[in-house]
């Protein structure tokens, strides 16, 4: 079938239907407001069930599988053009603990769920060299990274991988969730967790994802122009779709000059976006972009992303990985539990709980049951956990970064070991950074701490 602006319509409109349906499920389906599910990974599934890889009802057109390669463009094209997370209190030594568990959960899922493929799976199976990628690919990385890595895999001739991404990502939300709240209700039952609310105590919002309360609604953005010359938001999307576009340029640019050379387009648009937004930094025209706006953008293309990836997975590239990928999620549940359980407790000290619940929802693909998680036990959020976790990513993120865009290019190279063995060492660098800062004795109080001294 010929793809036209007709047929785009058509695409947009079925995955608005199966968002609105997903919103629906969720404000009125009491299993789907116990699992927090967001409407994008029920839309998702139902796309996946009534779409063109199972029972061919809706009719997408043959572009539903490359809408997340694009997809993600726009969201990291819309990453730097967002207000900047600070610190509220300095970088402490809770900061630094915290950022030193961080690290090593993200990283480690890499290298050591890489090198538990090499080593046990492939005794059993013939997996490509990057199945072990996909583990934090889903997981640790969630929806975005699933769509990027995959991509990149896809395009070194891996086609499977995009499917097996957004499957690993969709089985991480479902453990995420589920995992997530029963280690809240053992944190209450064993102590370490006092006033923990029932489910039926939770805010309305929280249960169903519809806030009704006019005071509770808060505004997705302001208008920076006057309609009269163009509709603010048109300008936020037009910066974004203009760096989007400019970063595809720049891979076909690159791809004329070295054809042996691909680069992923997602990792160019994020450092256009990031030269553009330190170049209007320093310019007026800052004033004149929305980073409120931005974030809606982010979280729009990121919702459409969720849905497309779900719905385009192929189960019969599945096929010949269910057991394995099984296997390697299995390890990736005794990996987050390990590091709840085991690692949590010595790397984050007093009240370490919260901070590793909520460590388990983004490091499980569900980052989205973080603040959900924290709500139901800290539910004014003064703990401090937010701004801990926000003073540490500013450090991490480049190590995030660097992890989509060069593991998939190392292992399509050769270079499978030196990812096993550079993010193993950047996870256990993080655990001795915890190692040094338990040692040492804190000069001010965390933001923990004068938090609690002030409630």
């Amino acid at each position: 079938m010929k793809f036209t602006a007709w047929t785009l319509l058509t695409d947009v409109g079925l995955l608005g239907g199966l968002l609105l349906v997903g919103m629906l499920v969720r404000a009125k389906l009491g299993v789907a407001q116990r699992l927090l599910l967001p409407a994008s990974v029920v839309g998702g599934a139902l796309g996946l069930v009534l779409g063109p890889n199972v029972l061919r009802v809706l009719p997408f057109s043959d572009q539903l599988a490359v809408y997340p390669s694009v997809l993600i463009v726009v969201v990291f094209a819309a990453l730097p053009l967002q207000s900047s997370v600070r610190a509220s209190g300095g970088f402490g030594r809770a900061v630094g603990r915290f950022l030193g568990y961080s690290v090593a959960s993200y990283t480690l899922q890499f290298g050591l769920g890489l090198l538990f493929a090499l080593l046990v799976l492939g005794q059993f199976w013939d997996l490509p060299a990057g199945f072990g990628v996909m583990l934090a690919a889903g997981w640790a990385g969630g929806f975005g990274t699933a769509a990027a890595m995959g991509t990149t895999f896809a395009g070194q001739g891996w086609a499977e991988a995009t499917s097996l991404g957004f499957t690993s990502a969709t089985v991480g939300t479902l453990v995420g969730t589920v995992g997530g709240i029963a280690l809240s209700y053992w944190g209450a039952s064993t102590g370490r967790i006092s006033g923990l609310p029932r489910f039926a105590d939770l805010p309305a919002s929280m249960r169903t994802g519809l806030i009704d309360a006019e005071e509770e609604r808060e505004p997705i953005g302001q208008a920076t122009v006057s309609s009269s010359s163009v509709e603010s938001l048109m300008v936020q999307l037009g910066i974004v779709a203009a760096v989007s576009a400019a970063g595809y340029g720049v891979t076909k640019l690159v791809a004329l000059a070295w054809p042996s050379l691909s680069v992923p387009v997602f990792a160019v648009a994020f450092l256009i976006s990031a030269l553009v937004r330190a170049v209007l930094g320093r310019t007026a025209c800052w004033r004149y972009v929305c980073t409120r706006s931005m974030r809606s953008v982010s979280g729009t293309a990121t919702d459409v992303l969720v849905v497309t990836g779900i719905a385009s997975i192929v189960p019969a590239y599945l096929r010949g990985y269910v057991a394995p990928l099984a296997v390697l999620m299995a390890f990736g549940l005794v990996f987050c539990l390990v590091m709840f359980r085991v690692v949590g407790p010595w790397a984050l000290g007093q009240g370490w709980v919260e901070r590793a619940l909520f460590t388990w929802g983004w490091a499980t693909a569900a980052l989205f049951a973080s603040m959900a998680l924290l709500r139901m036990i800290d539910p004014k959020l003064r703990g401090g956990t937010v701004e801990e976790y926000g003073a540490g990513y500013v450090l991490w993120a480049p190590v995030e970064i660097a992890s989509v865009t060069f593991v998939p290019l190392l292992i399509g190279v050769g270079l499978t070991w030196v990812v096993v063995g550079g993010w193993t060492a950047i996870g256990l660098a993080g655990l001795a950074l915890v190692a040094v800062l338990a040692r040492t004795r804190a000069r001010t109080p965390s933001a923990r701490e004068t938090a609690r001294e002030a409630s």
